[in-house]
């Protein structure tokens, strides 16, 4: 699905279309999940292996599924809300990432680079060195201002009174969390079953049609109820999405204004999430953040791993030209490939930039975003506060890299899971007010003042050892090789 045209007479014909063509998925997805699949967490001792493989492969299946009914479900809002709404989500922003394809989610690809996620480094660990996804990465893919205020303020123990003003719904005494249901609710999405309508394409028009008759035409009270109903449910189903079906409220005290919503640096934000994402397991079997962000983002940087196919050249942002690869072999047995694959790939055809042919027709938001390209800073999304190390991978930018420089866990300020569930009253602005100038003076820019990569790549495979050759087809003997290192650095002295 595409949307073509850019002026206003060619975008509401093509909306026009894609709300037609919409049913392009609607057979994979609509019918074996509405309503929802609860995701599997296979956690207890299994004895029998092949069982647990086969455990851990349906557990998979639900969490890709999970993921493709979410975007489904925002998308048959978004296409719902009238011309004003749309308007007003495109100057928010938010237009680029709503009217893109959805992309099937390939969660094997994830796993693979999730298990090379360094949460200490907050950077990938390949073997030939570090890899971080940027914040140009994520405007050119997604589309999204990666510029702005940073994404900070107040949480809060319980939204009770931010909810029954902002959203007219009503929340537990002290919870953080979305009555799910009643939120879906709200927004005209009732569960419909094979009872009611018989096809697809029924369940499909019966969604549409409720959603049309409970959102507001004309701005208005009711309209700023329906906005921050969907930015949330956007927010915590798609966007910023968790392992789970849980939409957390937490966004919400950036909603009070919907003047200002297009003034935070949300890409920046949705960087944040996916590093945290990535730094919870390497185990784990679902799907979290906004995958094709990584998934592109691999088809970009790696692309002789072939998970990808560029098939709409030209459109704008890049996530939109491509689909995944359809595999058969079953997910554990992707995952495996993969891994392997990454184990083996050559250093030469590593693309550190891929877009050096890439100008900037189309992309009108690539103007404010690039004094921000290039920069190690802090980026933010309320109590998460990563780095982004870019200097950890000067060679992204086209720059040799020095002996490596590891960071210490003592100088990242990351905030413990105590932070995530119910907490005090919190002004993230003034507890992290040094990442915060850190973010508004645009961090430091990254330099090299070296001519080779020699000693970064000696040093990095001493630090990582065996963690860089984690196929099960290649036996490393990586003392030997530990050894032949120690020695190449001391040759010199």
């Amino acid at each position: 699905m595409v949307m073509e045209g850019s002026g206003c007479g060619d975008r509401d014909r093509g909306k026009r279309q894609v709300r037609r063509s919409s049913r392009w998925h609607v057979v994979e997805a609509l019918v074996e999940e509405m309503p929802e699949v609860e995701m599997a967490e296979v956690e207890a001792p299994v004895i029998n292996l092949e069982e647990a493989a086969m455990a851990r492969e349906e557990a998979i299946k639900k969490g890709v599924m999970r993921a493709r009914v979410s975007w489904l479900l925002v998308l048959v809002v978004y296409l719902t809300l009238p011309g004003f709404q749309r308007d007003r989500l495109d100057d928010m922003g938010f237009g680029e990432v709503l009217q893109m394809d959805q992309m099937r989610a390939d969660a094997p690809l994830t796993q693979a680079l999730c298990s090379r996620w360094d949460a200490e480094a907050t950077a990938f660990v390949f073997p030939w060195g570090h890899m971080i996804p940027s914040l140009e990465d994520v405007s050119r893919i997604t589309g999204m201002r990666v510029y702005g205020r940073p994404m900070s303020g107040f949480t809060y123990p319980c939204y009770r009174e931010l909810a029954h003003r902002l959203l007219d719904l009503t929340v537990g005494q002290r919870s953080s969390l979305v009555p799910r249901v009643e939120l879906q609710e709200s927004l005209g999405l009732v569960q419909t079953g094979r009872e009611v309508a018989e096809t697809v394409d029924e369940q499909l028009d019966m969604l549409v049609r409720r959603c049309k008759e409970v959102l507001a035409s004309e701005p208005g009270v009711q309209a700023d109820f329906d906005l921050c109903r969907f930015l949330t449910f956007f927010f915590g189903r798609l966007l910023f999405a968790t392992r789970g079906d849980a939409v957390h409220y937490q966004f919400l005290p950036l909603l009070e204004d919907l003047d200002q919503v297009g003034d935070y640096a949300w890409g920046a934000a949705l960087l944040a999430h996916q590093f945290d994402s990535l730094g919870s397991s390497d185990r784990q079997t679902s799907i979290s953040g906004f995958f094709p962000l990584l998934q592109v983002w691999t088809y970009l940087h790696l692309p002789g791993l072939r998970r990808g196919t560029l098939e709409r050249s030209g459109l704008m942002p890049l996530a939109r030209r491509w689909v995944p690869c359809r595999d058969t072999h079953p997910l554990e047995e992707q995952l495996v490939s993969i891994q392997d694959a990454i184990d083996v790939y050559p250093q030469l055809d590593v693309v550190w930039q891929p877009y050096l042919e890439e100008g900037d027709e189309g992309q009108p938001w690539l103007e404010q975003a690039r004094p921000y390209f290039g920069r190690t800073l802090w980026v933010h999304a309320l109590n998460l506060m990563l780095p982004l190390h870019l200097h950890l991978t000067r060679r992204s930018l086209g720059l040799p890299k020095s002996a490596v420089e590891f960071p210490s866990r003592g100088q990242t300020l990351r905030p413990g899971r105590s932070f995530r569930g119910l907490h005090n009253t919190t002004d993230w602005r003034e507890w992290a007010r040094v990442q915060i100038a850190d973010w508004e003076n645009r961090g430091r820019r990254v330099r090299s003042d070296t001519e080779s990569d020699d000693a970064y790549l000696q040093s990095f495979a001493l630090k990582y050892g065996a963690r860089v050759y984690r196929g099960t087809r290649r036996q490393v003997d990586v003392a030997r090789q530990i050894t032949s290192l120690l020695a190449l650095l001391h040759s010199p002295v």
